[in-house]
């Protein structure tokens, strides 16, 4: 140790390739990182972090890839528990026949089960934040993500529109205008910041054909008064695009517009079915636009086949990444990576189109924009919290390795990782989580899923085709 060195409480040595994502997107050989407090102290050359720093806390990265901590930008962590339970539906089916009577069955106690389990999957996988949209339980959801060491934007779901064309919601999803504005003011109040600042508030409404005018205004009002941002779905079907301007006489980015609250501090879910007219407004607006490339090709949505997301990237629109639910099958952004970039590339027959470089950005640096915190994550760099990933690339699917970025869009799985940090806490180690019990998790999700299948017709809602015997 160098005497004149200075203490840090992690460093992280050895990397083979630290993907930085950095303003200059510098990719570092033989790299290592000092943390200090839980921010980046030093990036740089392993050799000269061990000249500078010397810690009690040292970490071997050799044979690893380095990545920022992935920033999943929608995830509904109170549906990780309902793989199987909507294959091969429409969008109204999908919700109304499934989804949204699922929901309308949890309670406080399976929120928190399914929340636990969306964080080991997540953790597992590397992404350190997320955004959810919110459910009825929020609160549980706080208090599992809270308890495992990551990142999450936490919204309380809003709905205050029972019927639309769509359908019919469950009575126990329905609330009146003044009231999903009242809850949401009171989890702005009682949890932005908690956890150490692990946690944010955004405010949410679930979806334009199930939300007033006054709800929408009044969510937008709310948002822009605690300094946070507005998220939707909008546009992920033919279905909710023709339903909007059925009972509101315009499409859905035309009717934001006209009620004056899209712009840069909102944050739009699928955004696939555009009217020509509505690409401008976006482009002027420049909210987020998140891509979830799963649950499209799931449910068949056709927002690859009708998107325009390479487009409005390249002309300057903000575009994340985010992996929907588990009943989509996947919640893994190494694989989102690769169905959003290969997907694309194959409807537009083009194989230029979405770089696994644009594919990085929009898993790490474009997600924390897309979340407000990209002052704060989203890249490696001094300053900045230590969020940080490292994949083991003894795994075969990263050999050989010739350009890391490659291999990771292209190749590579949320299981090759082996160690992952928030704020420079160590959150997973070899693979398994360090806060949360594992084994635990999955025993509750196994009683959990069984109780709620008791409060459905089950028999309706999955539907085997081959014989079971």
């Amino acid at each position: 140790m160098n005497e004149t060195s200075q203490k840090a409480d992690l460093i992280v040595t050895g990397i083979d390739w630290l993907i930085t994502v950095d303003p200059d997107r510098r990719i570092i050989r033989d790299a290592a990182i000092a943390v200090v407090n839980g921010e980046f102290a030093e990036i740089g050359k392993s050799a000269n972090v061990a000249a500078a720093w010397h810690s009690e806390k040292i970490i071997d990265g050799s044979g690893m890839v380095g990545t920022p901590g992935f920033i999943d930008n929608h995830l509904h962590s109170s549906f990780q528990m309902s793989r199987g339970l909507a294959d091969e539906a429409n969008a109204q089916s999908f919700l109304f026949d499934h989804m949204y009577p699922y929901e309308g069955a949890m309670e406080w106690n399976d929120v928190y089960v399914s929340s636990c389990l969306t964080a080991m999957e997540m953790l597992r996988h590397g992404v350190t934040c997320f955004i959810d949209p919110g459910n009825y339980h929020p609160d549980a959801t706080i208090e599992a993500i809270g308890a495992s060491g990551m990142r999450m934007v936490v919204a309380r779901s809003s709905f205050d529109r029972t019927k639309s064309v769509m359908g019919i919601l469950p009575e126990a999803m329905i609330e009146t205008t003044d009231k999903c504005l009242e809850q949401t003011a009171a989890l702005l109040d009682s949890y932005d910041g908690a956890h150490n600042g692990r946690i944010s508030v955004s405010a949410s409404f679930r979806g334009l054909n199930n939300a007033s005018d006054e709800l929408i205004r009044g969510l937008k009002e709310l948002a822009d008064a605690r300094g946070t941002f507005l998220q939707t779905h909008a546009c992920f079907s033919y279905s909710t695009h023709d339903g909007c301007l059925a009972a509101f006489g315009a499409p859905e980015i035309e009717r934001l517009e006209n009620l004056g609250v899209l712009d840069e501090r909102m944050l739009l879910v699928h955004s696939g079915w555009l009217e020509p007219h509505e690409i401008e407004i976006i482009v002027r607006r420049k909210p987020t636009l998140v891509a979830s490339p799963s649950s499209s090709l799931h449910n068949g949505y056709g927002n690859f086949v009708m998107g325009k997301l390479p487009e409005l990237m390249a002309l300057g629109v903000n575009v994340s990444l985010g992996s929907d639910h588990a009943c989509s099958g996947i919640t893994d952004m190494t694989q989102e990576m690769m169905l959003v970039a290969g997907t694309y590339k194959e409807v537009r027959i083009n194989p230029r189109v979405m770089p696994p470089e644009h594919v990085v950005e929009m898993a790490t640096i474009n997600g924390a924009r897309g979340a407000g915190l990209d002052s704060r994550i989203g890249s490696i760099e001094f300053g900045k919290e230590a969020d940080l990933v490292l994949f083991d690339t003894s795994w075969p699917e990263w050999q050989p390795l010739y350009n890391p970025v490659s291999n990771l869009v292209y190749a590579a799985t949320g299981n090759s990782i082996s160690h992952v940090f928030v704020r420079g806490n160590h959150v997973v180690c070899d693979g398994h989580l360090t806060l949360l019990d594992e084994d635990r998790i999955l025993a509750d999700v196994a009683a959990t899923a069984g109780r709620i299948a008791g409060r459905l017709d089950m028999n309706r809602i999955v539907k085997l085709k081959w014989p079971v015997v």
